[in-house]
């Protein structure tokens, strides 16, 4: 028995009645759709009509503000204070006069005696209160206030807006501005309502203050009876029908959000909000029947062509993931061509992305060896900068030094002066040094207990020509590296000697686990745009030409960096321009540290023969005569060849070595030194002052390094008979 073959469709009939009965359901649920689109969009209307109700609420409550402002600004003039009621009343008709809207300025009493009104003659009766309610209750309470709108004596609708006084013997007033509604009126004609609506301002009693529509006849009348009943309820904000007081149908919407019991309503036409659903549902129509037209026509076209497109894509997506090149058959169905082109796209990207990975390939350790080389450069270019800018200040130290010891009188100014520019150049050599070993991550801490009080204490006290007001307390320990809190401490009074007058007051104190160190100053102070900026390297406040206050913008950018490694943080203050820095700077509280154990006696300085090797024949001539000075015996050198030969001859105790010679570097002339013997112990003073460099001085031999300019105190520490290998600070 033979099967009766199933029911079959050619590919077009059955696109075309796919196409038929998937816009059925869908057509349903469109109209669905459109119903609940209608409902959501009316639901968004009456929102958007409260949000508009909010935000007018929110203008007329600051143009009550603004008044209320004006007011109290009013009552802090001197005329008030001195209890001289004729010139505040001359202020208070020169306010008027600049605000368009005031009606007039009253000031009464505390009995609600009428002292001016500014429409009439200083002295002349003051005549009666319009809303002597709201004056009495101000009075009560004595806190701003906003009374109702009403006609006053001259005809004029105006609403009172109250504040209270005191003068300096502590009596009470009661000043009010009369407002005439027009401003209000303004603050509505601001507002960008649909064609037809209608906008209501009403006071605390629900009289009209301002309206868009027949404002003159509107004005102190109460609102429509329906609007009335709208807002009768207990809720702050509703949504309703009414109808206006020329008889329109509306929808409204009210806010009571003001804080000085205002109500604003907003009405708009019931056509206004329908319109818009009608427009949706003919757009749903047209729409429709061309979904269906367009389902129907591409059905009809593309059945031919869809079977022969796959097998074309089904041919290319193989090649693809073959590796091969993808040819795709055109297609007139853009989704088809497209695909076509993307698949042909990727093939031709997957070809380029191994052409490059090959190149990247073969440059990656070019790249690498070329990033090694730059970083190197920077290293050797950084401890070059430090070597010659600090070789030509070692004389000029020395030098002062020496006409210090020698008590020259004559030239003591210039000397603090001398002293004074090579200190600041000193320390923008060391801010270049620092601001790079932070941006590498070299910066070294030796961290232990300190005691900041004393450190503080130290800092303002070693400053000349600067008064500063110290308020700190007898100890208050944190855990930190003394030197670089030191520096942090030096750059924040060094930039309040520069930008302040004179006057620097230092506070230390504890709370909650932190200490707090602040620095102020009543200098120049900053703008908002500095402010934000100020702890940034290398930025600075534009300054005049001449620059009088130096620098390279990296003081700040050091502090900071080097509080945040110390776990702390700091921020800066300023009012603007003008009115002083503050900068504050709070460190984690740590535990007292451990007595010290007492110094053991130390011995007496005794005359020693000392080796001075240095290429710059005015440094080794300066440190010669400052060790002769001190009382000893000195050699000098300009070569290594020289310096062996001396210490063959003549076995010096102590020999101070530059590592830069033009025959043998230091660390070289430090090895045959000590493989000649003789127990001649080595110092190192050079320009070289980097982290490396003092562990290549250590690893070298020598006892202790120096970074020019070394200070005679270096000097005297490098000679003592108690100094031991360490690095000196940069």
């Amino acid at each position: 028995m033979r099967s009766t073959p199933g029911f079959t469709l050619s590919l077009r009939r059955l696109l075309i009645l796919l196409s038929a009965i998937g816009l059925l359901p869908l057509a349903l649920l469109g109209l669905w759709s459109l119903d609940m689109a209608d409902q959501y969009q009316q639901r968004e209307q009456e929102r958007a009509m409260l949000d508009q109700a909010r935000a007018l609420s929110s203008a007329v409550d600051a143009e009550l503000d603004g008044a209320i402002a004006t007011l109290a600004s009013m009552a802090r003039t001197p005329a008030m204070d001195a209890g001289d009621l004729r010139a505040y009343y001359e202020a208070a008709r020169a306010q008027v006069a600049a605000q368009p809207e005031w009606l007039a300025v009253i000031l009464t009493d505390a009995d609600g005696k009428v002292l001016f009104r500014t429409t009439n003659p200083f002295g002349a009766a003051g005549g009666r209160v319009a809303d002597p309610e709201s004056l009495q209750q101000l009075l009560a309470v004595q806190r701003p206030l906003v009374g109702r709108v009403t006609y006053g004596p001259r005809g004029r609708a105006a609403f009172p807006v109250r504040v209270p006084i005191r003068d300096q013997a502590g009596r009470l007033y009661a000043l009010t501005a009369v407002i005439q509604p027009d401003r209000i009126l303004r603050v509505i004609e601001r507002q960008h309502a649909p064609a037809g609506s209608v906008i209501g301002v009403f006071d605390a009693a629900g009289a009209v203050v301002a309206r868009s529509l027949n404002q003159s006849r509107t004005v102190t009348r109460p609102p429509s009876p329906t609007l009335v009943k709208l807002m009768g309820g207990t809720a702050p904000e509703g949504v309703g029908n009414t109808t206006t007081l020329e008889g329109d149908a509306v929808t409204s919407a009210y806010t009571r959000v003001s804080h000085y019991g205002w109500t604003v309503a907003v009405g708009v036409p019931k056509t206004a909000i329908g319109a818009a659903a009608f427009q949706g549902v003919a757009i749903y129509g047209w729409g429709l029947a061309a979904s269906l037209l367009a389902s129907i026509g591409t059905a009809w076209l593309l059945s031919a062509r869809i079977a022969r497109t796959f097998r074309s894509l089904q041919t290319g997506t193989a090649a693809l993931g073959a590796g091969q090149d993808a040819q795709i058959a055109p297609s007139r169905v853009k989704e088809f061509a497209l695909m076509g082109q993307a698949i042909e796209a990727a093939a031709a990207q997957r070809a380029a992305h191994e052409t490059e990975r090959s190149r990247l390939l073969a440059s990656l350790e070019e790249a690498l060896a070329t990033s090694r080389e730059a970083s190197r450069t920077k290293d050797e270019f950084l401890a070059m900068l430090g070597h010659e800018l600090r070789n030509p200040l070692s004389p000029i130290v020395a030098s002062l030094d020496l006409m210090d010891l020698r008590g020259e009188p004559s030239s003591q100014r210039e000397r603090t002066i001398m002293r004074r520019q090579v200190q600041h150049l000193k320390r923008l050599v060391d801010d270049l040094l620092d601001v790079s070993r932070i941006a590498t991550g070299k910066m070294q801490f030796e961290l232990q207990p300190l005691n900041l009080a004393d450190l503080v204490r130290h800092a303002t006290t070693v400053r000349p020509g600067m008064t500063v007001e110290l308020a700190a307390p007898e100890s208050l320990w944190v855990n930190g590296d003394e030197s670089r809190l030191a520096q942090v401490l030096n750059n924040l009074l060094s930039n309040a000697e520069r930008f302040g007058n004179g006057l620097v007051r230092v506070g230390l104190s504890a709370s909650e686990g932190w200490a707090r160190l602040e620095v102020a100053d009543e200098g120049i102070g900053m703008s908002p745009e500095l402010l934000a900026r100020v702890f940034e390297p290398f930025y600075q406040a534009p300054q005049q030409l001449a620059r009088s206050t130096g620098g390279l913008g990296l003081g700040l950018a050091i502090v900071r960096k080097i509080v945040e490694l110390h776990g702390g943080r700091i921020r800066a203050h300023s009012d603007g321009p003008g009115c002083g820095s503050r900068f504050v700077i709070e460190l984690p509280l740590a535990a007292e540290a451990a007595p010290a154990p007492a110094a053991a006696p130390t011995a007496p300085a005794l005359r020693q023969s000392i080796l001075v090797v240095d290429d710059n024949a005015d440094a080794a001539a300066t440190t010669a005569l400052l060790l002769e000075q001190l009382g000893h015996e000195v050699r000098v050198a300009h070569t290594a060849t020289a310096a062996l030969a001396e210490c063959m001859r003549c076995r010096p105790t102590l020999a101070i070595l530059d590592i830069g010679l033009p025959d043998m570097d230091g660390y070289a002339l430090a090895a045959a030194i000590r493989h000649g013997g003789g127990g001649t112990r080595l110092v190192a003073l050079t320009g070289y002052g980097q982290q490396a460099d003092l562990g290549r001085a250590s690893a070298a031999g020598f006892d202790l390094h120096l970074t020019k300019p070394a200070t005679l105190d270096d000097l005297r520490r490098a000679v003592s008979v108690d100094a031991r290998a360490e690095p000196a600070p940069t």
